[in-house]
């Protein structure tokens, strides 16, 4: 696939894709490519530089990238931390004793397997498993 800026003789500019510069050449010449403002098929390429990606550049958006989430996580963990109780392997137990005993809770964390966390869910218990990121640095 290949991007073209293309000018039209109004004035009009945008852009199109086109599968290769052939297939261009061939629906331009049959008059195909036609603007999008005016309709008239009298549009030209503009010049374009390629985009290109080095390997280096890819692995260092996909770092940031990763680093972006972990950050997100651990200010998740934080504010779970802060604003809830920690009954760590007791989850499915006081969740169970929140739903059924109609307790007030302003929330809990801890450990569940995932049949307990599946089991929880049949029951209609609301839970969510969250990834819980640490602070090393990998």
């Amino acid at each position: 696939m290949i991007k073209y800026n293309l000018t039209c003789e109004c004035g009009k500019k945008f852009e199109s894709w086109f599968s290769s510069s052939l297939e261009f050449d061939s629906l331009s010449k049959k008059n195909f490519v036609k603007c999008i403002q005016c309709g008239s098929s009298s549009v030209n390429k503009s010049v374009m530089s390629p985009n290109l990606y080095s390997r280096s550049n890819k692995i260092s958006k996909k770092t940031q990238a990763e680093k972006n989430i972990k950050n997100k996580l651990l200010n998740f963990r934080k504010y779970i931390e802060k604003n809830c109780k920690n009954v760590g392997d007791d989850f499915s137990r006081e969740a169970r004793s929140i739903h059924y005993e109609n307790k007030k809770s302003t929330g809990i964390y801890g450990k569940a397997s995932p049949k307990e966390t599946s089991e929880l869910i049949e029951e209609g218990i609301d839970v969510v498993t969250v990834p819980w990121a640490d602070n090393s640095e990998n």
